[in-house]
């Protein structure tokens, strides 16, 4: 019996839906001998039934009110809108939110595409009266409305006296009232903080009551594009004043954009230079030299600050790369300060044990490096490729792949060994990617190992692996990567400056050397850390994964009781 009456529930839904449809498209036909208020409450009709998700609900209903306005609604299309937005609040619910906004974005939408014969004058003192009406509070429609009927039809202030002046039967004398019921709801609009939609009132409406404070009062609760909006109205003064402020809270950039589209750069010239400053030193700090030498479009002070930012790494390779390539002289005679912007407290090699870093560019070193990786139980897996700053441009094959030890870092030359012996490559790399018996620690490993069977499609032993756990998903770091996990962790960040070098030339350098088997070796040294933070001695053994070719995809290892591998 219920699933009679299930049925039949069913059935009167979708029945009442269909008839609301058919009775909304026979009336759309012709709107001349509708009225606002039976019209709402057939498009209501549409909006309340069927099971589109809201978007998509809005969109066709937006598109079949366009339609249905050509159909001679009286007295014209946007005034017969505007009268139904009259009554519109009282046809909104919980389950109608944003009906009213439906009508509004119908008609911008209307407006555009078509050209209707309505009288102009009408069509603006209905929009300026309805307007009048919802800031006076006679007629309740959110500040969004308010702005939208401001802009669609372009109402001024003189357009919502004339209309007060109409509505009082009062003569123009007595018409002021209209910008002070303006102003006092302006007020309300800043009072509750509703910033942008007061200064677009401001603006549109050329209302010059406020002053410094109001602008003070925009950048101290961080409300700085209504501010930019309103300091551009009011002129240079107050522009130079946010310029100010912005720098006074070391947004540089904000500043240098509001510079750079008023025109104002020899009022503050010191600004760009910073700018670009900043930037280079925050590429710097990312390793994107090839990128920051590119911003700083051949200009020599520039290249100078990207020089010194390079001595202050410790970088020097690029500090004599960028001195021969522009002519650069004397840098390293130039004493770098202690308290250097990207010095800090990094994590050296030696402080971690490691005995040797080992190159691995032919069969013999990669069979030997297998055998030995063969005999520990945990390793750091890590992988490096040159950068391409291209965009859109496909991503360089991957140079080098880092395999560590607690005391030994073995850096595999993949191009010159997948050239040379793909089958001894492919055979050693399966071996240890797929043993059962070897725990392989990475760090946003997923990106490393997806990258590796781009580069090398035609090996196997990227295309699947065992025992693999993901540092990341462990201690699930939102933000600093691994370098910021090591500090939290070890007590020393890594120095990141050489990360985007050319991993492509050979030999590599020592740093690039260091800076591979440090990436590598200090996962292991994480890991040996996790008691030590809080976290349940056993709890990372359910973030092991395991791939497979014939399944796609990867899964979580929940039962590894029995895998044999001893932390300590």
């Amino acid at each position: 019996m219920g699933s009679e009456e299930n049925v039949a529930e069913t059935w009167n839904e979708e029945d009442s839906a269909c008839k609301a449809w058919t009775l909304c498209k026979h009336t759309f036909n012709n709107l001349a001998h509708v009225s606002p208020v039976v019209f709402l409450f057939l498009v209501k009709q549409c909006y309340f039934y069927g099971t589109c998700k809201a978007g998509a609900k809005f969109r066709a209903l937006q598109d079949q009110i366009c339609l249905v306005l050509h159909n001679d609604p009286k007295p014209g299309p946007a005034t017969f809108i505007v009268q139904c937005l009259y009554v519109s609040p009282l046809f909104e619910d919980n389950n109608s939110q944003g009906f009213t906004h439906l009508l509004v974005s119908a008609l911008r939408h209307f407006l555009k595409r078509s050209t209707t014969s309505e009288d102009s004058l009408e069509m603006n003192y209905s929009a300026a009266r309805l307007l009048l009406d919802i800031i006076r509070g006679q007629v309740h429609h959110d500040d969004k409305i308010v702005i939208k009927l401001l802009e669609m039809f372009d109402i001024e202030l003189t357009n919502m006296e004339k209309a007060m002046c109409q509505i009082e039967e009062k003569d123009d004398l007595s018409c002021g009232m209209a910008k002070e019921f303006v102003e006092q709801y302006i007020f309300k609009l800043v009072e509750s903080k509703l910033y942008m939609s007061a200064v677009t009132l401001i603006e549109s409406l050329s209302i010059r009551h406020y002053g410094q404070s109001f602008l003070l009062d925009m950048i101290k609760n961080n409300q700085f594009k209504p501010a930019e909006k309103w300091a551009t109205f009011m002129g240079k003064p107050m522009l130079s004043m946010l310029i100010e402020e912005l720098l006074e809270r070391n947004m540089l950039k904000n500043a240098y954009e509001i510079i750079k589209e008023n025109n104002l750069n020899q009022d503050f010239p010191d600004v760009y230079k910073k700018c670009k400053e900043r930037t280079l030193k925050s590429l710097a700090e990312k390793g994107c030299w090839d990128v920051a030498e590119e911003r700083t479009n051949n200009d020599r002070q520039l290249m100078e600050y990207l020089v010194y930012l390079a001595m202050e790494a410790g970088y020097k390779e690029k500090v004599d790369e960028l001195c021969d390539r522009y002519s650069l002289q004397n840098f390293w005679d130039i004493k770098v300060p202690e308290t250097s912007i990207l010095q800090g407290r990094y994590l050296h090699l030696d402080e971690l044990m490691v005995e040797d870093i080992i190159w691995v560019d032919e069969v013999e070193g990669l069979i030997d490096a297998t055998c030995h990786i063969e005999g520990v139980k945990i390793v750091g897996v890590d992988c490096e490729w040159k950068p391409n700053y291209v965009k859109g441009s496909k991503p360089n094959k991957v140079s080098i792949m880092q395999i560590a030890t607690e005391k030994m870092a073995f850096i595999f030359d993949l191009i010159k060994l997948h050239r040379e012996v793909p089958d001894s490559l492919d055979d050693c790399l399966t071996r240890i990617l797929l043993s059962s018996r070897i725990l392989k620690l990475g760090y946003n490993f997923q990106c490393d190992i997806k990258q590796l069977a781009s580069s090398y499609g035609e090996l196997k032993c990227f295309k699947n692996y065992e025992m693999l756990l993901d540092i990341q998903n462990v201690f699930k770091e939102p933000r600093g990567g691994l370098a910021g996990l090591t500090e939290k962790i070890l007590g020393a960040r890594l120095n990141k400056t050489r990360r985007n070098s050319n991993w492509e030339q050979r030999p590599l350098t020592e740093n690039q050397l260091e800076y591979a088997a440090l990436d590598a070796v200090v996962l292991i040294h994480i890991f040996r850390h996790l008691p030590d933070q809080g976290h349940d001695k056993f709890g990372w053994k359910s973030c092991i994964m395991s791939h497979s070719e014939n399944t796609k995809k990867s899964n979580k290892k929940k039962h590894v009781a029995n895998s044999q591998i001893d932390r300590d």
